[in-house]
């Protein structure tokens, strides 16, 4: 399946029993000797009462992650498509706490997306202020920051180009910041208006991805605390466009796209693996 081609493997670990090895999981993403994605999502029964699935995400370096907003899209289609539930709207729990996707009547996906958190110990972020633009040090460069939890850490920073903005050169650095202890999604932001941005973003542990759900969701919020963007926002990536809406402070971020399945298989893991 794909979000605006942020693409995953989904696997249904309900009518069977599996949870890949970081190897599994590594050899599942490999474009070229596996089948390749993004990420790797597992659909499981729910652990506690009043959830109706337990969301599991692994990326393409064989970690377990806390959130993944693409890929919470296309979790709703897939449950849906095969059956599993009826509801327009359900209740799943991920590594990060219980998010809220709903399907909408023209297949598009809303997911509450959780309130967005800012204190420097629920990023992590090692830092000695919670001011909500702060200096970082990379490599050779400073970039003034703002981090921000949507489950999962983002660094966002406004460029004056997002088309030439240096990605593939300090988004490896970022991820890997010491101040960063869990590591962090570099996220590279051009205000086009007040509703409507340019975004690149370099996933912890994927790299760049024609798309980044959480990494949406970070960059609109950082952009409305900058006070640089208004509510609802339009945020165009290489895969294609979400709309992100934040109400504010203590206010769940709502995230609203397409999910897609491109087609369904059976794979032999090897067995050394």
């Amino acid at each position: 399946m794909h979000g605006l081609g942020n693409d995953f493997v989904v696997l249904d670990a309900i009518h069977q029993s599996f949870v890949p090895t970081p190897a599994q999981a590594r050899y599942l993403a490999d474009r070229h000797f596996g089948v390749g994605c993004d990420q790797i999502l597992v659909v499981e029964e729910p652990s506690r009462a009043g959830i109706d699935f337990r969301y599991r995400i692994f990326n393409a370096d064989g970690g377990e992650v806390e959130q993944c907003g693409n890929g919470a899209r296309c979790f709703v289609r897939f449950v849906h498509d095969h059956g599993l539930t009826d509801k327009p709207e359900i209740r799943v729990e991920t590594k990060a706490g219980t998010i809220a996707p709903r399907l909408e009547a023209n297949g598009d996906v809303t997911v509450d997306m959780g309130v967005p958190r800012f204190l420097p110990a629920e990023i992590p972020f090692e830092s000695f202020s919670d001011a909500v633009v702060q200096p970082l040090v990379v490599g050779d460069a400073t970039f003034d920051i703002t981090a921000v939890s949507m489950g999962n850490p983002h660094a966002v920073q406004i460029v004056a180009d997002v088309a030439a903005a240096p990605v593939e050169k300090y988004g490896p650095l970022i991820e890997n910041h010491p101040r960063f202890p869990r590591r962090v999604n570099a996220g590279f932001m051009q205000v086009v208006d007040r509703h409507a941005i340019k975004l690149r973003v370099f996933e912890r542990g994927a790299g760049e991805t024609l798309a980044c759900g959480t990494g949406a969701c970070a960059a609109v919020v950082a952009g409305i605390r900058r006070n640089l963007l208004d509510s609802p926002v339009r945020v165009a990536m290489h895969g294609g466009e979400l709309t992100i809406a934040w109400a504010g402070m203590n206010e769940p971020v709502l995230m609203t796209g397409p999910a897609v399945r491109v087609f369904e298989g059976e794979i032999e893991l090897p067995a050394n693996l």
